[in-house]
């Protein structure tokens, strides 16, 4: 590994770190003066009227990051349409969370807006052809299922990080973990050019967490769950399929999202309407944890996951999905009988 190629890596963690660190009150601020606010609900954890304009500190942290690291560095032809892809894709986030903060719009208005986000990605080759296969070498997979696949992978990240974007610092500190853990996928893998994406990630999301974890004084809203989502789907593809190793660090997050789904489904509720304690931190807090504490576990359930996807083989990431499915069917019906508080 170069020097210019260690400059590019601490840039792109220092940098985003520092950018978050001052953008972030100034986004605060101008959601205080815009209105751009959430106020108390019934049902929600918040308890104060708080900002809800972080995402978009967020977004210029990594895309300011980003964008001075990997210019120190070159890049095939083939990985700069990828990159320009992600950033596409980034740039279409604000447009709709703008739309979203002036009109709060509805499940389906958003999940075009989800799937548009999508297609354009898969439009710059950001699609996933093949994945590992746990007994060696790579499934290989036709159009007709790649196409919905990748279709599917992006949206349900983007709603991963939008449903457990529920309690301060969840979202933006479980994304700094995924984040983080790509970044040494990428390293193990020599992909050295990609890895200043993932770590200039990880770093805007711990100087939005100065900020933002419990008591929060500013939430990212749609920008930011939007983008944590779109960046870390594409993260996971931008140099070779990582879907393992972003499904285990998430693995938590992803479940949780499910069961919500699920559990208000069976009951004829529209999954995507809070005001009950469906999700685990909510849960949580019924049994008596802090915010901070239920962070914190959730933080080092993630962090297991990922250090498990650095360090099993394929069969025994195998067998621990099995496992998990297992688990996850047996909650899956549980919830299925016992119905949401209202």
């Amino acid at each position: 590994m170069s020097g210019t190629t260690i400059l590019s890596l601490v840039i792109a963690l220092v940098g985003g770190c520092l950018i978050s660190l001052v953008l972030t009150p100034v986004a605060g601020w101008l959601g205080r003066r815009t209105g751009l606010v959430d106020r108390p609900r019934a049902g929600e954890l918040q308890t104060s009227v708080t900002p809800r304009s972080g995402g978009y500190a967020l977004v210029a942290a990594f895309l300011l990051a980003a964008g001075i690291s990997l210019a120190l560095v070159p890049h095939p032809a083939d990985e700069w349409l990828r990159i320009v892809g992600l950033m596409a894709g980034i740039a279409l986030v604000i447009p709709i969370a703008i739309i979203d903060d002036a009109v709060r719009l509805g499940p389906f208005p958003q999940l075009i807006g989800q799937l548009g986000l999508a297609a354009l990605a898969m439009l710059f080759g950001l699609v996933i052809w093949n994945i590992a296969n746990p007994f060696g070498g790579l499934i290989i997979l036709p159009g007709i299922i790649a196409v919905p696949f990748t279709l599917f992978w992006i949206v349900g990240m983007i709603n991963t990080m939008n449903f457990i974007d529920t309690m301060d610092g969840l979202a933006a500190g479980v994304a700094a973990i995924a984040g983080f853990v790509l970044f040494a996928r990428s390293i193990a893998l020599g992909q050295y050019t990609i890895a200043v994406l993932p770590l200039a990630l990880t770093g805007a999301c711990i100087g939005f967490l100065r900020y933002n974890f419990n008591p929060a004084r500013i939430f990212m809203g749609t920008s930011g769950s939007m983008f944590l989502g779109f960046s870390l789907a594409i993260l996971a593809l931008i140099g070779g399929a990582k879907i393992a190793t972003a499904a285990f660090v998430l693995g938590l997050p992803i479940i949780d999202t499910a069961l919500v789904i699920i559990r208000r489904s069976a009951h004829r509720r529209s999954p995507f309407i809070g005001g009950d304690d469906a999700h685990l931190p909510h849960r949580l807090v019924a049994r008596g944890l802090s915010a901070r504490r239920i962070a914190l576990l959730i933080y080092g359930v993630c962090a297991v996951g990922g250090v498990l996807a650095m360090t099993l083989n394929g069969i025994q990431k195998l067998w621990v999905l099995a496992l998990v499915g297992v688990i996850a069917v047996v909650f899956a019906a549980r919830y299925v009988i016992v119905s949401p508080t209202e």
